[in-house]
């Protein structure tokens, strides 16, 4: 097994801990849009160890904190998640955090956000 992210030079992380890094997304839905990758080549969340996980939240901190700093107009919240295997939409067999910038008024309606990935299922309200 291979991993597209393994091949992004250090020189292009965003940050970096002992068990993990964070690149900019190569296919970003928003500007900022970042990626946080286990170090190793692991395929879930739920396969990583639980240091994995802990570094690899660790890094979603300090590339919110970086995207705050940098951004303009600055994030007025953030969308942050994984996709958990093939049926769950993941594309890269290699565990990953995508930290998603928004800024208000980038979507005509912002209610639900992550439940629209089962669109007949994400209106509650």
């Amino acid at each position: 097994m291979t991993s597209p992210f393994l091949d992004v030079s250090p020189g292009e992380w965003i940050a970096s801990n002992e068990l993990a890094f964070a690149i900019p997304d190569g296919f970003p839905v928003a500007p900022g849009h970042s990626l946080v990758i286990t170090r190793r080549l692991v395929p879930t969340w739920f396969d990583a160890t639980a240091e994995e996980q802990a570094a690899m939240m660790e890094l979603v901190n300090v590339v919110k904190q970086k995207l705050d700093e940098t951004l303009r107009p600055q994030p007025d919240g953030y969308n942050v998640g994984f996709n958990a295997g093939i049926a769950a939409g993941q594309t890269v067999p290699h565990v990953h955090i995508h930290v998603i910038p928004r800024v208000a008024g980038d979507s005509d309606d912002l209610r639900g956000g992550i439940r629209w990935v089962i669109p007949d299922k994400a209106r509650y309200w």
